[in-house]
Parts: C-alpha cells; sequence; structure tokens
C-alpha cells in the first residue's frame, strides 16, 4: 500500500476507517486500529471530512457497477440495434427521430422521492440527469434513463421555485422563497460554492444569461435582479412591474428578458437599460409564464397568423414573438415590437404553467392544472393530443436537451437556445404536485 498512496492519502484512509469503526460500534477493532496505524491522538468528529467517507464510497462504488451494467447492456442493445438498421434503414430507433410526440399512454417513469409539491425540473446539457426543485426545501438529481435517484441536494430552508443548469452543465443555480439563490458545483458533487442575497421576498425564478458569467432572478418584491457568477454582486436592479414577479426569461442574445406578472401583464425589458420595449396586455388573470419563440418556430407562427417571416436578422428573430400562459386557462402568441397579440390557444380547464417548444419548431407543449400536457399544432394553433398525467396539477415541463460538444443548444425553448446545435434526446419532465416527476420517452 505504501508504494501506492502518499503519507497524507494513507493517514485519510486510516481515520475513515476509525471513524467507521467506532461508528459501527466495533471498539476492539477500533482501539486496535488505532494503535497499529499510529492514530493515537484520533477522537471522532462529527464535522470532519472523512466522517462516513467508507460508507459515502462504498454506496458510489455499488452505484457505479449498476451503471456499468446497465451501460454495458445499453452498448449491447444499441450495437444489435445498429446492426439491424444497417440491414432494415426503417427500424431506426425512435430516439434519433426528430419528429416525435409523447403519446397518450402513461409515463415510461414516474420519479418519486420528494415530500412535497415539485416546481421545476431541468436537464443537464450533456448527461442524461434531470434536477427537480421541490416545496420540501430540496432539489434531487436523477438519471432519467434509469429512473435511479443519484442524490438530495439540501442547503434551501424554504420553498425551492427554480433551478437551472449552466450551458456547459459545470454549475447548477437555484433560487427559493427563503431569499436565497445558491450556485451548486456539479463536479464536485453539487457542493454549494455561493449564496447571492439581495432580494427582499420570495425569489421566483432563476436563469443563467448566455455566457454563463451572470444570472438573473425574478421576485415577489417586484424586482428583477442581474447578478455577477464570479463576485456573487447584483449588478443590476430592474423594476418594471409593481406586483409579484413569477418570471423572467432571457433571451438567446442576453440582450432581454421576457417577464410575467401578477398584474396580468407580461413585458419585454431591455437588460442593459432596464427599459420596458414591449407590454403584453390581454389576458384576466395572473401571467404564470411568458417565453421567447425560438426563431425556428417563426415560421409556424408566419403561418398561423396569416404573414411573411419578417426580413430580420437570426437575432432579431429571436426576439420577434412571444408566447405567454396565464391563470384564465389561455395561451397568447405576441408580437414583441407592437406588444399586439396575435392568436390565442384555448383548451386547457385550468391554470397554465409549463411552456416547451418541440425542437423540430412545428410544436408548443403546454401543461396545466387539470392534470394534462396539451400538443399544439403551431401552423394550424389547434391541440392535437392530450396526454393525462394522473395527477390534477402539473406545476412545470422541460424538453431534454443533450450535446455532443460544449455549447448549450440552439433554440431548445423555455430554459435555454444559445448556442451551437445539439444531439437531440427526445425525454420530456413534468413536475407535479403528488411529490413526483413524470418521464416521457420512446
Amino acid at each position: 500500500m505504501s508504494t501506492e498512496l502518499t503519507d497524507r492519502q494513507k493517514n485519510d484512509l486510516h481515520r475513515a476507517m476509525l471513524d467507521y469503526l467506532h461508528s459501527a460500534g466495533l471498539h476492539r477493532s477500533y482501539e486496535q486500529l488505532k494503535e497499529e496505524s499510529a492514530q493515537l491522538d484520533y477522537e471522532p468528529d462529527p464535522n470532519s471530512k472523512t466522517k462516513d467517507l467508507l460508507v459515502k464510497k462504498w454506496t458510489s462504488v455499488i452505484r457505479l457497477q449498476k451503471k456499468i451494467i446497465d451501460l454495458e447492456s445499453r452498448l449491447a442493445q444499441a450495437l444489435q440495434d445498429s446492426a439491424g438498421a444497417v440491414a432494415n434503414p426503417a427500424s431506426l430507433n425512435q430516439r434519433s427521430n426528430p419528429d416525435w410526440l409523447p403519446t397518450v399512454t402513461p409515463p415510461k417513469l414516474t420519479l418519486t422521492g420528494h415530500r412535497a409539491n415539485v416546481n421545476a425540473v431541468t436537464f443537464h446539457p450533456r448527461y442524461s440527469v434531470l434536477v427537480s426543485a421541490s416545496d420540501d426545501s430540496t432539489m434531487k438529481v436523477w438519471d432519467w434513463e434509469t429512473g435511479d435517484l443519484e442524490r438530495t441536494i439540501q442547503g434551501h430552508t424554504r420553498r425551492v421555485s427554480d433551478c437551472d443548469y449552466d450551458s456547459k452543465g459545470k454549475y447548477l443555480v437555484s433560487c427559493s422563497h427563503d431569499l436565497f439563490i445558491k450556485l451548486w458545483d456539479v463536479e464536485n458533487e453539487y457542493k454549494n460554492v455561493s449564496t447571492f442575497r439581495g432580494h427582499e421576498h420570495s425569489i421566483s425564478t432563476v436563469r443563467f444569461l448566455p455566457g454563463d458569467d451572470r444570472v438573473v432572478s425574478a421576485s415577489r418584491d417586484h424586482s428583477i435582479r442581474i447578478w455577477e457568477v464570479a463576485t456573487t454582486h447584483c449588478i443590476k436592479v430592474i423594476k418594471p412591474h409593481e406586483d409579484w414577479i413569477r418570471a423572467a426569461i432571457p433571451s438567446p442574445d442576453g440582450r432581454f428578458l421576457v417577464t410575467s406578472c401578477m398584474d396580468h401583464t407580461a413585458r419585454v425589458i431591455e437588460i442593459a437599460t432596464g427599459a420596458t420595449k414591449a407590454e403584453f396586455r390581454g389576458h384576466s388573470n395572473v401571467v404564470e409564464n411568458a417565453i421567447f419563440v425560438p426563431r425556428n418556430v417563426v415560421p409556424a407562427i408566419a403561418e398561423l397568423v396569416g404573414t411573411k417571416v419578417p426580413p430580420s436578422t437570426p437575432e432579431e428573430l429571436s426576439v420577434a414573438f412571444v408566447v405567454t400562459a396565464c391563470r384564465d386557462q389561455k395561451i397568447k402568441v405576441w408580437d414583441a415590437r407592437a406588444g399586439q397579440c396575435l392568436h390565442t390557444l384555448v383548451g386547457h380547464d385550468g391554470w397554465v404553467h409549463g411552456l416547451a417548444f418541440h425542437p423540430n419548431g412545428r410544436y408548443l407543449l403546454s401543461a396545466a392544472d387539470d392534470g394534462s400536457i396539451r400538443i399544439w399544432d403551431i401552423k394550424t394553433g389547434r391541440c392535437i393530443r392530450k396526454i393525462e398525467t394522473g395527477e390534477r396539477f402539473v406545476s412545470c415541463l422541460a424538453w431534454g436537451r443533450q450535446t455532443t460538444g460544449g455549447s448549450a443548444p440552439a433554440d431548445a425553448g423555455a430554459k435555454s437556445d444559445q448556442g451551437e446545435a445539439p444531439r437531440r434526446v427526445n425525454v420530456i419532465a413534468s413536475g407535479c404536485w403528488d411529490y413526483s416527476v413524470k418521464i416521457w420517452k420512446p
């Protein structure tokens, strides 16, 4: 062992073994090892870095063994499918189908473990990992391929209302009704590395801005705040509303935000100046969510409203239209320049919360308190499919995204649409008030 471990590593290992023997009640072995390893000064310390280290490592090894077995099985299946696809191209796995839509059958997986309502779900941009945020003050990290719970993230003291990965998946940011925003180091076992302080009331949403060097948050204190990740300083405060701001979602280029508010309106805000560029009035209740329309969806919107695609740069097209979801059970499509309502999607029987665009640019998915996820054909404005989740309240919705490179996907919809084109995965997650996360995939 002396040729494999440094003196410091040997010392840490001995202390971890002593900690385990003491906690397991193996006192004679504990005293014997203490003497033979020359650790006579060792005393169990609940705050020591070696506390429960052997148990954690052991469970990690078991989890990795399960992963290896699962990956070997999937590799064998993939090789078999690949061989079959060469012989019969029509037999390609559905997951490569860019037009895949979830069916009305039950979800592939139901992830349980939270002890209260699930408020937000977000996918890792590279790996088959999903994070859910809950009223139980925790976040949970799941493998959405297998349904395994990877870990529980604790640090907030009240409801965790939103969470978001950066474009490379190195950091996770979360916000809570405890008035704090926290940054978690994904590659260091989700260690909390920063806390942002400044909001004076419950925080509704938090998202990374393109470039990952800033985050934006929206709060019940009527403010939107821009934070510098490196210093945790609040570098800008914007107050476009005089009521609880339910969400503030950045545009693909990071120049604008679209807000939704308890005052029944949504607005487009220029980040640099804090100026309101457009205001959307027409809903008769609280606007729960608002997102920019990705540029690959613009042709379908143009066909819906019977107009031509405006001659614009790609950046301008990415902020040309906005979609809002409201407690009045309606979804509205807006001209983001004129502030004009272009179309209203009617069909839900409850408050509408979640919005996500299909990557192919032809469909919009929505989730509501009527227990359903609905799929809308954007060109016609018709609901073409209703998926019953089995739970009355569906609070959030996300489309899986995964990349082969280092950037976030282009036009991914509600979460992030900045960067080069990704390798898509067909997976959808919804968070529900039955404390579960439901996964739809081929």
